[in-house]
């Protein structure tokens, strides 16, 4: 038990990274990813949202929606508890960390929309993840998405320094090195 949530832990936060290798939470990756401290708060409310997302709504679908055979209300009951979430981290972002949250936006409500955060709920279901399982599975995505939304940050911050064609400053330059971030984690799929 313990080897198979060593290897969902590796798998989900680097061979399938939810940015890089699978393409979703592409937006709050790209507008929040201009400073490090900025990205790294995002990265600690997703991880928050989407293990606490994993862990309830797992629950909901083995305890409410599969006994009583409904499990085609998953999408729609994923994405209200979601949004719940959300609206608990805006509100204890609010009253507690207020430079994070003026720091955050628009994008900390984003997160309820974030498709990662909907598609770790779903794929939870799609494999037959139990809740521990998907717990793992959860946090694990959403570290790699901290890992990455990270990384992206930093090199955007070193890349104000450097002398880019004009063609390609702003969001090109962002999509080119993220292009390059997600051919380097293909790397990783050597791991498993």
């Amino acid at each position: 038990m313990l080897k198979e949530l060593l290897v969902i832990l590796i798998a989900s936060s680097l061979v399938n990274n939810v940015v890089l290798s699978q393409f979703l939470g592409l937006c709050p990756f790209l507008g929040v990813s201009k400073k490090t401290e900025t990205a790294t708060g995002m990265g600690v409310a997703v991880i928050f949202v989407i293990t606490l997302a994993s862990a309830v709504a797992g629950a909901i679908y083995q305890f409410i929606l599969q006994p009583f055979h409904i499990e085609y209300l998953q999408t729609i009951v994923f994405i209200l508890v979601i949004a719940a979430l959300v609206q608990f981290v805006e509100m204890f972002l609010k009253k507690f960390i207020p430079g994070l949250y003026q720091s955050l936006g628009v994008y900390l409500p984003l997160i309820t929309t974030n498709c990662a955060v909907l598609g770790v709920a779903l794929t939870n279901v799609q494999k037959n993840y139990g809740i521990l399982t998907g717990i793992v599975n959860g946090f694990a995505t959403a570290v790699g998405f901290t890992i990455s939304i990270i990384i992206l940050a930093g090199i955007r911050e070193k890349l104000k320094y450097n002398d880019i064609p004009e063609s390609f400053q702003g969001m090109p330059i962002v999509l080119v090195t993220a292009g390059l971030m997600a051919i380097a984690f293909c790397g990783f799929s050597g791991l498993l």
